[in-house]
């Protein structure tokens, strides 16, 4: 079982945290996680973009010039794709890219992630994080105490408005809970922040 250690907002070691092997121990799956990753990016598209085709561009309702006898290529409107103010060939239509992934998959790829940060250093456990008010000045201290100088996700036990708005004001630092938690973001990040309880909420849900 693996084991980390706890630290406080000024970066000292106060205790230490047991880590499941079945959540945080695993042999992090690289193809799942590239899956994982593709769905939440393509769950995240908008899908509007949007042209239009020969038939619903304004105009070329007339034949340019006759059929036959011109020299010229035959041309039954002006609005075809070939010609300038033409419409599209093939238009983009609004549509949904979303698509879902089995549950196994998904879970497997949580626990893969998690792992990964914990077998690569990148991640600490922070015994509690309080701030007496939206303060970003704290937040910034605490991540220079603990060594998180790029980006970092800060994963909470609960939601406390404080310290998501103080940390949103720093470019490349995110907060999540632990129903928010996504495997892009936990591989985005170069420093994976937990506080102590939400780590044992973290191993109810995937153990």
């Amino acid at each position: 079982m693996a084991e980390v250690a706890v630290l406080n907002m000024q970066g000292k070691e106060v205790g230490r945290q047991q880590l499941s092997d079945a959540v945080f121990g695993i042999e992090p799956n690289v193809p799942v996680m590239n899956d994982m990753v593709k769905n939440y990016l393509a769950n995240q598209r908008q899908g509007t973009q949007s042209a239009l085709t020969r038939s619903e561009v304004s105009g070329g309702g007339r034949k340019p010039w006759r059929q036959k006898g011109t020299g010229r290529a035959r041309q039954g409107s002006t609005r075809a794709p070939q010609w300038t103010h033409g419409g599209v060939v093939f238009a983009p239509k609004p549509r949904d890219y979303r698509y879902a992934l089995n549950k196994k998959v998904r879970r497997l790829a949580m626990k893969s992630a998690l792992s990964s940060k914990v077998q690569d250093g990148e991640m600490i456990v922070i015994d509690k994080i309080a701030l007496e008010g939206f303060k970003t000045k704290d937040i910034a201290a605490m991540l220079k105490a603990v060594g998180s100088e790029k980006k970092a996700l800060i994963v909470l036990d609960s939601v406390d408005e404080k310290v998501i708005k103080s940390a949103g004001n720093i470019p490349g630092v995110k907060t999540a809970q632990v129903n928010t938690l996504n495997v892009y973001d936990i591989l985005g990040a170069d420093k994976f922040i937990v506080v102590q309880g939400a780590v044992q909420k973290i191993e109810e849900v995937y153990a």
